[in-house]
């Protein structure tokens, strides 16, 4: 079977997407980098990929607000395409910034189901400043609840780097996370007693119902290799220094969901 491609789609500020296409590729994947000025000029280009990815970065420099500016340019001009990109059994994944654009275009929380989104309906969720108004870069411990999250399968905990000053999830009634922890749709949760950001329920991640959409804060490419992590070197007997890190996984996950 042919290798499933990937695009990941690029704008002004992405600075995580080489990265990113280049661990898809290694997991089996076919990556394309692909700046979005391009596929507003040829929105068909997106129904050649199974995988959709929104990498990390700071688009638009987060002029007006992380992801605004790249989610209403989804939401605007590219509407037909991705709807249709939803409803068909194909994956997109967000990451940090790519959370940011997911949420503000509002192709997460509802996925397809609830795209495109009515503009005269206010958003019921966002990301939002974390709690202490300032840029934060560390690692951070995850759990993963039950969820039908493609990306996540197999995983029940993981470690990740972090960085971003927006990353807090805020909702607009107690209903609105009722429903997600109904339709199993919080994908990552913090520590409860380690939560970088002050987002509600310790949420780091949302995944659609579907499980085929996934948006995250923390990043999983940036720990590919077990070396990255800080403490490698006190963690020789139990994992080898040559070995992949943790967030390999969610990248073959994806890739071998097509094979």
């Amino acid at each position: 079977m042919a290798a499933p491609r990937v695009l990941v789609l690029r704008a002004p500020g992405t600075n995580c997407d080489v990265e990113t296409a280049w661990i898809f590729d290694r997991c089996g994947g076919q990556a394309d980098r692909v700046h979005l000025y391009r596929l507003l000029e040829s929105p068909e280009l997106l129904r050649d990929y199974q995988i959709l990815c929104i990498p990390g970065g700071f688009s638009y420099g987060d002029d007006v607000g992380a992801g605004v500016i790249f989610g209403a340019q989804l939401r605007s001009h590219l509407a037909d395409v991705i709807g249709e990109f939803l409803t068909e059994d194909k994956l997109a994944l967000g990451i940090c910034n790519g959370f940011q654009v997911l949420m503000k275009s509002r192709i997460l929380p509802g996925g397809g189901e609830a795209w495109p989104p009515k503009a005269e309906e206010p958003a019921d969720a966002t990301l939002t400043w974390n709690v202490n108004g300032r840029y934060t870069c560390r690692w951070v411990k995850m759990t993963v609840p039950e969820n039908p999250s493609v990306f996540l399968r197999g995983i029940t905990e993981i470690e990740l780097p972090m960085a971003h000053a927006e990353g807090r999830i805020a909702v607009a009634s107690d209903e609105v996370l009722a429903r997600w922890r109904t339709r199993r749709q919080i994908a990552l949760a913090y520590d409860p007693n380690d939560n970088p950001n002050g987002s509600v329920a310790h949420i780091a991640g949302l995944c659609d119902p579907t499980g085929r959409v996934l948006g995250l804060m923390p990043h999983p490419e940036r720990f590919i290799q077990a070396t990255q992590h800080p403490q490698w070197t006190r963690r020789r007997e139990t994992h080898d220094p040559a070995g992949e890190g943790a967030g390999v996984k969610l990248f073959r996950n994806a890739v071998e969901y097509f094979g």
